[in-house]
């Protein structure tokens, strides 16, 4: 819907998608759910995951009696954790973030032989996500940009992949934090580059080792990509709780971050932002959101 308040506020006219509205307040439940219902029945998988795809996972896995474990980071989201948890799924913690976790799972499946589930590599968590381009896609307004947050792509190259079906003027964007650039320096460069270490509260797109065939997903289907600062990412959080009401962990605000800091290249035009998650824990509400 157009937010009218936002749109005053920013001289452009913001159409805002929200995917948080839902049992795991996040996007993630579109694809990981779709991917479950196509395995054999009682399978025992194994993901990586900060935080959202690992409660997306969780939820899909207990409703279809899965049996699944999650690695995370050491200092992954415990709010996220213990919705993992509660759903039924085994927590790992281990390595310093979520590409060191992501190693450690990749092992133990192989270990174990066991189907290793990873976000955006897996066909199936890209064409759940593009079920939300598919839905803006409908707008009955001509949208002149779509801004998305992108983590290792599933959601900017679904989204994407459909608009250059469906409606190819509209210019695609993808968003990532300034202190995790890996995805968007990669596609920019076209070669994969490596990080030793990111830095950003952004947990659901701060990857640093980018998945080569996620990156070559892009050709064709990003128009755009824009980095934004961490600073910019909590007076997004706070501009959303403002007009919208709605309550955005950093990642989930990443594309109204990305519409603060260029003013001036969107002023004027039709511009929809995905709000993705929502996960925040109380102490981060009162950091954040007060």
């Amino acid at each position: 819907y157009v937010a009218e308040g936002l749109s005053r506020e920013l001289d452009m006219r913001v159409v805002v998608k929200v995917e948080t509205m839902n049992p795991v307040r996040c996007f993630k439940g579109r694809g990981t759910d779709y991917l479950i219902t196509k395995l054999e029945a009682g399978s025992e998988l194994i993901t990586a995951s900060p935080g959202n795809l690992g409660l997306a996972m969780a939820y899909a896995c207990r409703r279809r009696g899965f049996g699944l474990t999650v690695y995370a980071a050491e200092n992954a989201n415990p709010l996220k954790l213990q919705g993992m948890r509660a759903m039924g799924a085994q927590v790992i913690l281990g390595g310093k973030d979520l590409d060191a976790a992501k190693l450690e799972a990749k092992s133990m499946a192989i270990r174990l032989g066991r189907r290793m589930v990873e976000d955006s590599l897996d066909v199936e968590t890209g064409e759940g996500a593009g079920t939300i381009g598919l839905e803006l896609a409908n707008f009955p307004e001509t949208l002149d940009a779509v801004l998305v947050a992108l983590g290792n792509g599933a959601l900017a190259c679904g989204v994407g992949r459909y608009f250059k079906y469906a409606a190819p003027a509209t210019r695609i964007v993808a968003v990532q934090a300034a202190g995790a650039p890996a995805m968007l320096q990669s596609w920019m460069q076209q070669k994969i580059l490596r990080f030793d270490s990111v830095d950003t509260i952004g947990d659901g797109i701060a990857v640093r080792l980018p998945i080569p065939e996620c990156v070559r997903d892009m050709e064709g289907v990003i128009d755009e990509g824009i980095l934004v600062r961490e600073a910019t990412f909590v007076e997004a959080m706070r501009l959303a709780h403002r007009h919208l009401g709605v309550v955005l962990e950093p990642a989930g605000a990443a594309t109204l971050a990305a519409l603060l800091e260029n003013r001036e290249k969107f002023k004027g035009r039709t511009a929809a932002v995905v709000l993705c998650g929502g996960n925040l824990t109380p102490e981060q509400m009162q950091a954040w959101l007060s």
